[in-house]
């Protein structure tokens, strides 16, 4: 009986629904939580699930003494649908039909397709698109949490929460999935069939893709087929798995990175860049790799990359190589070790204003760019100096303010293998202080504008060379020492127009060794000779002097009138003239005697204790003289080729030409410093004319000699240019002549610049041999998909910089260096660019190192080949071709020439 009085209840239900025809017009948007409302053309707005649950209720109440428990309600939550041109409810099928732009909700699982059905006796949604004139659009999109899926048609089952997708399109993770059938298991996990992975952008007519015939997929975390094959242009190709793994979660992961093959000459069989990637965590994760050649070459690198938003970031890199050059017992054999450690710290300003923590750090073997087997940056083999920084600085706000700063650093010259360092230093300074400035702020006069300073520098230098560097000799000619220094300076105006200003500074050196000279008969054989003893303990010594200025600036305008091109020049002067006293401190000096012998007389040999201190001996010649220099600057006003604009236009026609000499009072001889010229000619915009000399006022004598005579007076000219020297830099691009902009042509953050190098890449761009990624995965600044080929511009770029020296302080009269560097790059058609950076050296008569490279955006893919055919340091080639996507960046091949590193 309660039964049947269920069943009743179900039926008068869909008696209520019976028949009913919901137009488009009538239906809102979305189906409201409402009693049935019968409109004036008898249509009727429902949902089924309040009216579902109203009866059950009714019934419930007439039965409350019931025994058996009603069954459970099939859609346990509220049902959202709509069709846009009608949706039917059919009381015989017991189904409900929505169609054109129709949509259903329930949980989070929300269907939109073009015609979608609502099966109450399977509690199944069947939805697919709308075949129209043979277009079958409005496909169904399935999405339930994160996961979205777009097929032909799909049928889902709200008791299991399973699903049967036909022809599905999905993404996950940078992954593009092609399936002819997908099976829902559950959330988790997803059966399909006769599917296709690719990374490609055109998911229809993908350029490449991987097939399998069946493959299981969970969601953000793993795919795994059977027997996959790789397809490109559907195409198959040899390339084949029995099975595939393909990991898809958001997160680093870790795992083995797969090494590339291959045969070198003078080594053997090797394999390149093999080993284990750790994902630590989300800030920190490290890169194990190595390389083995089968003649016993090895290669070990590790590099690790760490951040901390809105605190630091930074990474290390740390290389090793093994090289062996033939086979032991050949004369070619050759066996050496070279090494490389670099690091990179960088603190975000915001996180602490206070202080900060910077390291730039690049140690490592004088020949490691030119030597390595696992580099390829033949510009970095150019640099003649590895340097190196960490620092660390603090300021402590208040009045004064106190600035600290703790640092050490390193030089080294890869030429003469000489290593310099600084571990550490430190520099600490005070504020200016005016102890006569008004409480008002407004300083006026010598005595208000008296302030003084004080700086604190202390170091200790390490000189040592490659082959001593990390070993306990390096440290036993270190030098510790430290200046103290207080300058003491007030400025004032004359007769308004003079600025002056004068000053004292004050000195003091501190040193922890410092050398004691004398005669020692017993040396050399008994010959007899110079002895020099280092004798450690505190010594210093102290230094002043004194200097004064005087400058101005004068302007001069010379007016040609409104109706000219050139209406006006301006001429803007800056002399000033200084006075510097230093005194003599001989006290700080020893001496010694040399005794007399049967070829030379007695000597008197002087010395100070300081002359191989850190910071030197202090001055033992008293020097007065006075400084003068002059500052010029021209600009024009030109009228406007702009006829709408209203002001001329101001242009800079020489660009500080500084001119800047000095008198030696106290001198007895060639009083006159030579006279430093330097200045810069804007000829066009972008392009400096940049130029600097010496003249020198004395004559030489027939050894070329410089002797006490004007050179006017020897029958020459004022001056002597003793050398010159001119530098062009000029970047220019296609975009500066269509009138949309100009990107920045100097890429500052690259290889090259790191290691010291230039920023731009006149010197070659470097190959990365480990990923050889030229195009970012999500590059698509523009679109290259339509291109009216027939109207294409090409883009391009181009880097020009020319210097020549000239020298002639000994009547040499040549050009010392001559070259000119170029580097272009040109997009040849929307996705094949060409580059090449090459020079020539006038002096020497032969092409400087070239470098060219080509380079093709394949859409999913990317190849490139850079090749040095001509080059100072090496000569070498690298080709590489693979996918963009960092997901499969394993699917590559390279191929690349070493250079014959005997040469």
């Amino acid at each position: 009986m309660q039964t049947n009085r269920h069943y009743l209840t179900i039926f008068l239900t869909f008696l209520l629904l019976c028949g009913t025809l919901v137009h488009a017009q009538d239906v809102p948007p979305k189906n409201e939580t409402k009693l049935p409302k019968t409109t004036q053309d008898d249509t009727i707005t429902v949902n089924l699930k309040p009216v579902i649950a109203e009866v059950n209720e009714k019934a419930q109440d007439t039965v409350r003494t019931d025994t058996i428990k009603p069954e459970k309600e099939t859609l346990t939550d509220v049902v959202d649908y709509y069709g846009e041109d009608y949706v039917f409810l059919n009381r015989k099928e017991n189904k409900v039909y929505m169609y054109n732009n129709a949509y259903i909700i329930y949980g989070d699982m929300r269907i939109d397709a073009g015609l979608i059905i609502l099966d109450y006796n399977k509690n199944e949604v069947y939805a697919k698109g709308i075949d129209s004139a043979g277009i079958y659009s409005q496909r169904p999109v399935f999405v339930q949490a994160a996961n979205k899926v777009e097929p032909d048609s799909i049928r889902y089952n709200f008791d299991t929460e399973k699903a049967l997708v036909y022809n599905s399109r999905t993404e996950q993770n940078g992954f593009r999935v092609i399936a002819d059938v997908t099976k829902k298991v559950n959330d988790s996990v997803v059966y399909l069939r006769n599917v296709k992975f690719t990374t490609s952008k055109n998911i229809d007519d993908p350029e490449y893709y991987f097939y399998t015939r069946k493959a299981k997929f969970v969601p953000k975390k793993k795919v795994v087929t059977g027997l996959t094959n790789m397809y490109i242009a559907d195409v198959p190709t040899p390339v084949g798995l029995p099975f595939a793994y393909f990991p898809l979660t958001e997160d680093r992961t870790s795992g083995f990175i797969i090494p590339s093959f291959g045969e070198n000459n003078s080594r053997g069989f090797f394999f390149q860049n093999g080993g284990y990637y750790f994902a630590i965590n989300e800030y920190l994760d490290l890169s194990l790799l190595g390389d083995y050649y089968t003649n016993g070459s090895y290669a070990l690198r590790g590099e690790t990359s760490y951040a901390v938003r809105y605190k630091f970031k930074g990474n290390v890199s740390a290389r090793f190589e093994k090289l062996v050059q033939e086979e032991r017992g050949f004369p070619d054999f050759n066996e050496t070790s070279i090494y490389n450690i670099r690091w990179s710290h960088s603190q975000d300003i915001k996180s602490s204003p206070s202080s900060r923590f910077s390291a730039s750090v690049n140690i490592g073997s004088s020949k490691y760019f030119t030597q390595s087997i696992n580099q390829t940056n033949n510009a970095s083999a150019l640099v003649n100096t590895l340097s190196s920084s960490i620092s660390y600085s603090k300021t402590f706000e208040g009045e004064p303010q106190v600035n600290l700063a703790v640092a050490a650093t390193h030089s080294q010259n890869t030429n003469t293998q000489e290593i310099s360092m600084s571990l550490p230093n430190l520099n600490t300074s005070v504020s200016r202080i005016y102890p006569f400035a008004p409480k008002d702020g407004t300083k006026k006069g010598i005595i208000q504008n008296i302030n003084f300073q004080y700086d604190l520098s202390a170091e200790n230098r390490i000189q040592t060379t490659d082959s001593l560097f990390f070993k306990s000799e390096m440290f036993n000619n270190a030098q510790i020492g430290a200046q103290h220094n207080i300058p003491i300076t007030t400025n004032f105006k004359i007769l308004k127009y003079l600025s002056a200003s004068a000053g004292t500074n004050y000195r003091e050196t501190w040193v922890l060794k410092s050398t004691r000279q004398r005669y020692d008969r017993t040396v050399n054989n008994g010959l007899g000779g110079i002895v020099k003893d280092t004798v450690s303990g505190f010594e210093s010594y102290r230094t002043y002097n004194f200097s004064t200025s005087l400058g101005t600036t004068l302007y001069g305008l010379f007016n040609f009138g409104k109706d000219k091109k050139i209406q006006a020049i301006r001429h803007v002067v800056r002399p000033s003239i200084g006075y510097n006293i230093n005194p003599a401190f001989d006290r700080y000096y020893d001496e010694f005697i040399i005794p007399q012998t049967a070829d030379e007389a007695a000597q008197v040999v002087e010395y100070s204790r300081f002359e191989n201190t850190l910071y030197g001996p202090p001055n033992k010649v008293y020097s007065s003289s006075i400084g003068m220099s002059l500052s010029n600057t021209f600009e024009a006003k030109i009228r406007d080729r702009d006829t709408t604009a209203l002001e001329p236009k101001k242009v800079t026609l020489l660009n500080n030409l500084n001119f800047s000499t000095a008198y030696n009072l106290a001198g007895d001889s060639l009083r006159w410093s030579p006279l430093q010229f330097t200045g810069s000619i804007p000829i066009v915009p972008k392009l400096d004319f940049n130029f600097s000399g010496t003249l020198d006022p004395y004559a030489l004598d027939n050894n070329n000699k410089k002797i006490d005579v004007f050179n006017i007076d020897n029958g020459g000219s004022l001056f002597r240019l003793t050398n010159a020297n001119v530098s062009i830099n000029y970047s220019f691009s296609s975009k500066d002549f269509d009138g949309s902009g100009r990107k920045n042509l100097d890429r500052i953050d690259n290889e090259t610049f790191r290691n010291g190098g230039r920023p731009d890449d006149l010197f070659g761009d470097a190959a990365d041999i480990y990923d050889g990624q030229i195009y970012e995965e999500d590059d698509e600044d523009v679109d290259k998909t339509n291109i009216d080929w027939y109207n294409y511009k090409i883009p391009w770029d181009m880097r020009l910089a020319y210097t020549i020296t000239y020298g002639n302080a000994q009547r040499q009269n040549e050009i010392s260096s001559q070259s000119l560097m170029v580097s272009t790059n040109m997009e040849l058609a929307p996705r094949w660019t060409v580059g090449v950076s090459s020079g020539y050296d006038f002096k020497n008569n032969g092409v400087t190192l070239t470098q060219f490279r080509f380079q093709r955006d394949l859409e999913s893919w990317q190849m490139s080949f850079n090749w040095t055919p001509i080059g100072s340091i090496n000569t070498a080639w690298y080709f590489f071709i693979g996918i963009k996507s960092s997901v499969l960046s394993d699917i590559k091949y390279d191929k690349r020439r070493e250079s014959d590193k005997r040469l």
